[in-house]
């Protein structure tokens, strides 16, 4: 059927798409095809993680991906919220009023096979609506999946796209193009993002993947990528301050991580992860864990440096080993706890039972911990708007610089601010005598400076 309708739009000299194809621009016939004859592509990176969200019906769709449970499967996952299958997406419900109130505007594209490439959210959308058909380009004969997955991730990546990728498809689509050898920037430039966005990107996702890897228990059930849906503002920014932390302490920036990811697995909000520093399991929650989850870390074995005969240094601080093991214990019980029926299985209630007893420990850390944050700030409060205030004033030079070469200042409105700075140090003078009884050098300066222009 694709080929005699291809052959009817050539001879037609019909609509036609262009596509970005094998590093050129190639233009393809549109042709009209039932949406009940087509194949939602299994391998588009829209429901990539989604898939996992039924591990049956996921095991069912790469045996046959072109069967009839596969493939209603796949129209599930294109409607529905990609965090929760049992709600719909309303950018998908947004799609589907669009079109029934529009129709179709722009043309999907298929191979020659039937298999969408792009439009297959349009596909589900249509077919929901009972419109019988749907018009797609073709892709040329001799494409191969890869040139299927390099032309789906052109088509989405356009600025006119109707549904983003979710977050956790779009850290696989950049992972697949890494994996395929291309040049990070290349991916930047194609992504639309920067190139430092895309380290950052990288590192989360893998993150993720090792706390899947970790959190797999002896049943081999395990925590899915779908699970990190919503945590990507939490994630970017742990990777902002684990590099920061470790640009000085790398066993300090560990630490942070490990007990950041131990709060994401729990729930916790993004205010509450800004509490915890490199210190905070430590300091604050090792002192309220339950005797059960205290876990048991083995000390610290020194590691030789190879060419330097008697020098060693520790593999790791015991700080950042406790924290990773409470971590690992959490991220197990999340999967044992989330992957069993609570009614019948032993193991998911014992795991929920870990869960609460983490929570309330958290808790009861992040008590003391926001205190002492809170106390901090306050103590830094004063020095850095003095600090700002001074950067204010070097601004200030550099504009005066610039007036007096222009000819262009208020000399009237420059006296007054500078009267004005004058009753400024003045109060400031008055509040550092009584707020500091041993002086320092600055604060003798100012209160000197003060009483001379008194």
């Amino acid at each position: 059927m694709v080929q005699d309708r291809l052959a009817e739009a050539v001879q037609a000299n019909g609509e036609k798409v262009t596509i970005e194809w094998r590093g050129e621009q190639k233009h393809l016939y549109v042709i009209s095809m039932p949406v009940d004859v087509l194949y939602y592509n299994p391998d588009t990176h829209r429901i990539r993680a989604q898939r996992t969200l039924d591990p049956e019906r996921d095991r069912a769709l790469n045996e046959d991906p072109w069967g009839r449970v596969g493939q209603d499967y796949l129209e599930t996952l294109l409607k529905c919220l990609p965090s929760n299958p049992d709600k719909t997406d309303p950018d998908f419900e947004a799609l589907r009023d669009d079109l029934e109130s529009f129709g179709q505007r722009d043309p999907g594209l298929i191979t020659n096979t039937g298999v969408l490439v792009n439009g297959n959210t349009r596909c589900a959308a249509l077919r929901e609506l009972g419109e019988k058909n749907i018009r797609v380009g073709v892709l040329p004969d001799s494409s191969t999946w890869e040139d299927v997955n390099a032309v789906e991730l052109s088509l989405q990546l356009r600025k006119e796209r109707k549904r983003e990728y979710s977050y956790i498809n779009r850290l696989i689509a950049i992972e697949e193009q890494i994996r395929s050898g291309r040049r990070p920037d290349d991916i930047a430039r194609e992504f639309r993002i920067k190139q430092a966005t895309l380290q950052q990107d990288r590192w989360v996702y893998g993150v993720i993947q090792d706390a899947i890897k970790r959190s797999q228990n002896e049943d081999g059930t395990s925590l899915r990528l779908i699970d990190f849906e919503y945590h990507q503002e939490k994630l970017r920014e742990l990777y902002r301050t684990y590099i920061k932390v470790a640009a000085t302490d790398q066993d300090a920036a560990d630490a942070l991580k490990e007990a950041r990811l131990a709060m994401i697995v729990l729930g916790y909000a993004k205010t509450d992860l800004r509490l915890v520093q490199p210190d905070f399991y430590e300091k604050y929650l090792s002192p309220k864990l339950p005797a059960s989850l205290k876990p048991e870390v083995e000390p610290s074995n020194p590691v030789a440096i190879p060419g330097l005969d008697d020098v060693t240094v520790p593999d790791s601080a015991p700080k950042a080993k406790a924290t990773r093991a409470l971590a690992d214990i959490l991220l197990q019980a999340k999967a044992a706890a989330q992957s069993g029926d609570m009614e019948t299985s032993a193991e998911a209630r014992a795991a929920t039972d870990v869960l609460k007893n983490a929570i309330d420990s958290f808790d009861r850390a992040l008590d003391p911990a926001g205190r002492d944050i809170r106390l901090q700030q306050r103590k830094l409060a004063a020095p850095e708007r003095l600090s700002d205030a001074c950067d204010d004033i070097d601004l200030c030079v550099a504009e005066l610089v610039q007036a007096r070469s222009g000819r262009a200042l208020d000399d009237a409105a420059f006296d007054d601010a500078v009267l004005r700075l004058r009753k400024s140090l003045q109060k400031l003078a008055k509040e550092a005598v009584r707020t500091f009884p041993e002086q320092g050098d600055g604060i003798a300066w100012l209160i000197q400076a003060v009483k001379e222009t008194a």
